[in-house]
């Protein structure tokens, strides 16, 4: 039996593996960002620093760290000063109950790739992701003034609609599956490979769509950035911020892009399962991990694709979209997704 020491040690080096890889994948995201869309508009992108622009991010990030924090007279300085963090640690908890690789054994300890494993990750999750509204209520109220209110009244709304909508395109899946833990989630989809739609919960369909549309909306990505509509509201709730705090809500962002594609593949697409060539070790705890990251990636290239091709919504749109298609929907497939598994369990001959 490990001793607690041992325990606390596991627990803490997976908690530094797991924030050095979202900040690393930060950098990868907004470099792969700019080239795709640059490749799409048939313009060039980052090309200088570094092989391909890839150091790009990185001469950012340093100028973002050293540059003059900018801070107004009339804002609520402790509550100015702690939205960026709430902002950015909720998105940095998420990623830690996403199971990424397939478990492997040392001795007689069963090591799991991924933060821990939560009955509730589902439930974290969704109570994580309400958080950051907070974040932005209290970076707009904070700042002292009429634009960045405007921008933060707006990204809330917009939060809080489409979050209802993502938490009801959940339950077929909790319904379906039996469990709220990732891990269960994932166990549940093994042997479904690419087109077996009846292993995968990708069978869920209707789910699948309505949980990344919101997801798309919850990190106020493209067509749904209506909190940087520049003509209207200048930069949203974060204009009065600068230098080393604009870059946590910067940073905020990127990871949760990255963190809904990393739920979608663990939910919907088989999260780290994929066929194994016959290999064995270590293939058989690599492959896992590749299967995972790139269908991971596949999501985030989708995110791009919808910025370099879709035009801004409306407000109205945006809210009437949220409140009167996606949840109305919503709640008619959890009805029929019932019935469809209660008809399963109650062993119908024709079920």
């Amino acid at each position: 039996m490990l001793s607690g020491w041992e325990i606390f040690l596991e627990a803490f080096i997976k908690v530094i593996v797991v924030f050095g890889l979202l900040l690393n994948v930060t950098i990868l995201l907004v470099w792969m960002e700019r080239k795709v869309v640059a490749d799409m508009q048939n313009r060039v992108g980052p090309d200088r620093a570094g092989p391909w622009g890839i150091l790009q991010t990185l001469a950012d990030a340093v100028k973002l760290i050293f540059k003059e924090n900018v801070t107004p007279h009339r804002v609520e300085f402790g509550l100015y000063i702690a939205a960026p963090i709430a902002a950015l640690v909720p998105a940095l908890l998420i990623f830690l109950v996403i199971p990424v690789g397939q478990p492997f054994t040392i001795g007689d300890r069963v090591i799991s790739l991924g933060g821990t494993d939560l009955n509730i990750g589902l439930l974290y999750i969704l109570a994580l992701s309400s958080l950051a509204v907070y974040a932005i209520v209290l970076a707009g109220w904070s700042s002292g003034s009429k634009y960045p209110l405007l921008g933060a009244v707006r990204a809330s709304a917009q939060m809080i609609s489409y979050e209802a909508a993502m938490g009801l395109a959940l339950v077929p899946v909790i319904l379906f599956t039996g469990t709220t833990s990732l891990a269960r989630i994932v166990d549940s989809q093994a042997g479904g490979t690419f087109g077996f739609l009846g292993v995968w919960n990708l069978v869920l369909l209707p789910s699948f769509v309505i949980f990344f549309i919101a997801g798309v909306a919850e990190t106020n990505r493209p067509p749904f950035d209506l909190v940087e509509a520049e003509s209207e509201i200048v930069g949203g709730y974060h204009t009065e911020y600068s230098g080393f705090r604009f870059a946590l809500f910067f940073l905020a962002e990127y990871i949760n892009m990255f963190n809904i594609s990393a739920i979608t593949v663990v939910v919907f697409f088989g999260g780290w399962h994929g066929p194994d060539f016959g290999l064995g070790a270590p293939f058989t705890w690599i492959l896992p991990l590749v299967w995972f990251f790139a269908k991971t990636f596949a999501f985030v290239f989708v995110f791009i694709w919808i910025r370099a091709s879709l035009p801004r919504m409306r407000y109205d749109q945006l809210m009437s979209f949220g409140w009167k298609r996606l949840i109305p929907i919503s709640l008619a497939w959890i009805v029929l997704a019932t019935v469809a598994v209660g008809v399963r369990r109650m062993g119908f001959p024709w079920a």
